[in-house]
């Protein structure tokens, strides 16, 4: 009740705000946006790299010999559908998309001081996104994750985001502290549920423009994607982790291997494999700068490609991580 209520009526009140003065939302929001990151993107960058580094550190120290579970437990999920289910709830369709449009955005339009000829404009395209898209989400959602599974499954905690901080907070996590960060873990979720569902709704209507199925789809047809959409997760979810979530999760990473190995045999197959070590090969290179790069020196431009692109995306992977953290905990 004290998490739902508070939760629901923020998520209420923001979409009526929306849905009734969808402009001055548009302004608003926008105005929020363009506060926070010229405020605190040395935060968002700061922090990103802090939770790769403590990864790393766990993964590397006597602490990553601990495990998140009883010492006589078995794993519940093979290692092949475990892996699906952390892609699946992730990634998805954001990367379907991101994966092609970025690397062309950054191409056309480069990052303010980014400068070169064609091939190194391509090569800094490609390295950018490899960043956005790589360990940094990863690390956001497994601090998250690891906090809650050794609360959960090693001290007995209930399944919520709360005893993730009880060794901060103590006792209060059981009180109004406890259930503020529910209610806040909750808004955050919310909001980057409906960013992705917003992007893959666009997709599948420009996809099927594209097809020829419908002729610029309309708010009807959007309205409908959302419900097939929001079925099949209600279906998946109230089925259990261990069927359908776990059948949608290994559908989606053959769909999504079956994709990669079109693309690649479709294309030049060799070029891709040469571009791809290459450019593996940059993004460790120029990983240590690229993370804490926050477009300083490129005023007012670089500071408005930082809240669409690098800042935009860390701020996604943080509001998604309370419930990966869940999802991976489980």
């Amino acid at each position: 009740m004290w998490v739902i209520a508070p939760a629901a009526t923020v998520a209420l009140v923001f979409s009526a705000f929306a849905i009734a003065f969808p402009a001055q939302a548009e302004t608003f929001f926008g105005t929020i946006q363009g506060a926070v990151i010229d405020g605190f993107s040395w935060y968002y960058v700061l922090i990103t790299a802090f939770f790769v580094a403590f990864c790393l550190f766990l993964g590397f120290s006597r602490f990553g010999d601990i495990k998140l579970g009883k010492d006589d437990d078995k794993p519940e999920f093979s290692t092949g559908a475990w892996f699906s289910l952390l892609f699946a709830a992730g990634m998805g369709i954001g990367l379907v998309f991101y994966g092609v449009s970025e690397p062309l955005s950054h191409y056309v339009d480069p990052k303010p001081g980014v400068e070169g000829t064609s091939a190194q404009l391509a090569q800094s395209s490609l390295t950018q996104t490899y960043l956005h898209w790589g360990v940094q989400a990863w690390a956001v959602y497994v601090v998250v994750g690891i906090a809650l599974a050794y609360a959960i499954h090693r001290r007995g905690r209930p399944l919520s985001i709360r005893w993730a901080l009880e060794p901060v907070l103590g006792r209060r996590v059981r009180g109004g502290w406890g259930n503020a960060i529910d209610a806040v873990a909750l808004v955050g979720t919310l909001f980057g549920v409906a960013t992705s569902l917003g992007l893959g709704v666009l997709q599948i209507s420009s996809g099927l423009d594209a097809a020829g199925i419908i002729s610029e789809p309309g708010l009807l047809a959007q309205v409908i994607i959302i419900a097939v959409i929001t079925t099949a997760v209600l279906f998946s979810v109230l089925s259990g982790v261990t069927k359908g979530m776990k059948w949608l999760s290994s559908t989606n990473l053959v769909l999504a291997g079956l994709l990669l190995l079109f693309v690649l045999f479709a294309g030049d197959t060799f070029y891709l494999l040469r571009e791809w070590v290459q450019s593996i090969g940059s993004y460790l290179q120029n990983f240590v700068g690229l993370s804490f790069s926050v477009s300083a020196f490129q005023g007012a431009d670089g500071q408005a490609w930082q809240a669409t692109w690098t800042s935009f995306y860390w701020g996604w992977w943080i509001s998604w991580a309370p419930f990966v953290g869940m999802f991976i905990a489980r």
